[in-house]
């Protein structure tokens, strides 16, 4: 049944030499890749309206400024990463241009901190789309972290049925909110263009503001900066593109950086001319398209497929997520089973851990994560800062033709987003201080875990000086619970092993129970010793491993190896297994982490 269920939401098994045909095209990389950077237009332009109204509604005019400020980042980071698409084709982004350049620690704090940024971007574009739902029907909000964890439950199948066919149905809710603003942006330019806009309704640009600071605008251009989150991950998945990929992800990023300067432009320049406030019961885009179109169908359009970009912009933290995994899980600082590849050739297990992930995180916040966004903000600065910084050391080290300007974007976007990293920090240091505790202890997480891959291959590694010790001889010991076929089942395997001894070993609880049984051994099985063991508590397991302790022992002495047969039937039906007691498995289980055990189960089918 299980098996049947998984058939029909991911589909059929993909065969290996079909992973060519999940590869993304420009059109389909743009929609699923992009929809995180280009959902942030919803909100990065009314971060800076917030900051601004706190001087007053006067100094609405700065956010045309910053708003360039803004562009200028954005085509910084637009070049640099280009850059890296090409120099690292393989994927990785931030993480492989810090650890090639700026050593082991520096990579894996880009590394961890996209990780945490990709599971805080499903969470956080999640809620913001259920906020947008639970809205419009108020009836709803009471089931807000149901909505958000089913939401995220829908995502994580159609990511799991491969990538081509989730790009194939996410691109035409990215694409529909994409033309809903542009409608907005052009009727918008239109009306002003015409005169149909007073001119009262907003501050000159140039307009005297009492109280306005130096700070105060920083703060302004680092909360504008939030709508440049997701703008990495077309570098991190370099190997869902369709051959020549670096090119076509070249270009998707171009894409990518010429749309959402175009949104972000409109929508901040829209913003400063209508005279829009920010107000928490109305967002300054519904704001907007209410003045351009009236609460008419333009205007449900907008809020629509904004509320759909939303809860899309999650895809984005699906697409990186996995491949970022994979990319550290090769350099053995996370599991390793983040590198295979599920039925429809996806990376499965990063898909659900990230859906896991996020889950947890939308219940533990109750799926208000408004405290979060800070933290998400600064959860990507820091790979920018990185990235731009591992860039100009490797175009030092390296110096190829024309890497002068080369160096020189990068200069520029390393010291632009190291300064919105501090004013981060420094203005909203009571919501990002946990940056400055789990970084380090992912690292000492990651380093855990390299320690351990390593230990375990220079265990496992065979060299000419080192082999492993010859057993001179076999002692076999089968734990029985009766005289059942089962049990018969395995003492005719343990004999084909042709041991030195061969040991039945049955735990009573009762005296007179370890009498008739013993009767009963005998003349069953002769041939066969039996130890009955007394347990005065009931216990099976805890006699069973002193004994196998005493046997150990002087099997060591004689060079023998101690292999415990353990007999287990196998139910019919697999809901059968809750009627019977697991002992076998309870066994097993304590004797797998003994050094010098050999532990088989021999099974018994049932067929009825």
């Amino acid at each position: 049944m299980l098996s049947g269920l998984k058939r029909l939401l991911i589909g059929r098994p993909l065969k290996s030499n079909e992973l060519c045909e999940q590869k993304l095209n420009k059109t389909k990389a743009l929609a699923i890749l992009s929809s995180d950077a280009l959902s942030s237009v919803a909100y990065g332009p009314e971060q800076i309206l917030l900051v601004l109204m706190t001087v007053g509604a006067a100094a609405f005019w700065y956010s045309i400024p910053i708003g360039v400020g803004v562009l200028i980042l954005l085509l910084a980071l637009i070049l640099s990463y280009r850059q890296v698409i090409y120099a690292y084709p393989h994927g990785g982004g931030a993480y492989v241009v810090s650890k090639s350049n700026l050593g082991e620690n520096a990579g894996l704090i880009a590394g961890g901190s996209l990780l945490v940024d990709y599971i805080l971007t499903v969470a956080v574009s999640i809620s913001a789309g259920t906020d947008a739902i639970t809205s419009a029907f108020p009836v709803l909000h009471p089931y807000h972290v149901l909505i958000s964890c089913l939401l995220v439950v829908f995502i994580t199948v159609l990511n799991l049925r491969g990538i081509t066919e989730s790009a194939s149905i996410l691109a035409y809710p990215v694409y529909l909110f994409v033309l809903a603003l542009f409608i907005l942006i052009g009727t918008g330019l239109y009306q002003i263009a015409s005169g149909a806009v007073p001119d009262h309704l907003h501050a000159p640009v140039g307009t005297p503001v009492a109280g306005i600071t130096l700070f105060l605008l920083l703060r302004a251009f680092a909360s504008g900066s939030s709508a440049l989150t997701g703008v990495e991950a077309i570098s991190n998945a370099i190997p869902n593109f369709r051959e020549p990929a670096p090119r076509n992800a070249s270009r998707t990023l171009a894409a990518m950086g010429v749309l959402l300067a175009l949104l972000f432009a409109g929508i901040v320049y829209l913003g400063y001319y209508y005279g829009i406030v920010p107000s928490e019961k109305e967002t300054v885009v519904s704001q907007i398209a209410s003045t351009a179109f009236g609460r008419g169908i333009l205007y449900y359009f907008v809020q629509a497929t904004t509320a759909m970009i939303l809860v899309l912009a999650a895809n984005t933290g699906y697409s990186a997520f996995p491949l970022l995994a994979v990319n550290l899980a090769k350099d053995k600082y996370i599991s390793r089973m983040f590198t295979v590849r599920g039925d429809r050739l996806g990376y499965s297990n990063g898909i659900i851990s990230l859906a896991i992930l996020s889950i947890i995180l939308i219940i533990v916040f109750e799926g208000r994560t408004e405290q979060l966004i800070p933290l998400y903000a600064v959860g990507v600065f820091i790979p920018f800062t990185l990235a731009q910084t591992g860039m100009m050391v490797k175009w030092l080290r390296e110096k190829p033709g024309g890497w002068t300007a080369r160096f020189i974007v990068n200069l520029i976007g390393a010291v632009i987003t190291f300064g919105v990293l501090i004013v981060f920090f420094v203005t909203k240091f009571a919501q990002v201080w946990s940056v400055l505790v789990f970084l380090p202890l992912i690292v000492i997480m990651f380093h855990r875990i390299k320690k351990h891959y390593d230990a375990v291959g220079e265990q496992l590694r065979i060299t000419n000086c080192e082999r492993a010790p010859r057993a001179h001889g076999n002692i076999v010991i089968v734990p029985v619970a009766g005289i059942t076929r089962v049990v018969e089942n395995s003492l005719n395997y343990a004999k084909s092993l042709q041991p030195e001894q061969l040991i039945a070993v049955y735990v009573a609880f009762e005296r007179e129970q370890e009498k008739q049984f013993e009767e009963k051994w005998n003349k069953w099985q002769p041939d066969v010793r039996l130890v009955t063991l007394h347990s005065q508590y009931r216990s099976i397991v805890q006699p069973l491993t002193k004994f196998i302790d005493t046997i150990e022992h002087k099997a060591n002495e004689l060079n023998y190896r101690v292999t415990v047969v353990i007999p287990q039937f196998i139910p019919k039906k697999r809901w059968h297994n809750a009627l019977h007691n697991q002992s076998s498995l309870l066994i097993r289980a304590r004797l797998l982490y003994r050094k010098d055990i050999i532990v088989t189960t021999v099974p018994f089918h049932l067929k009825k």
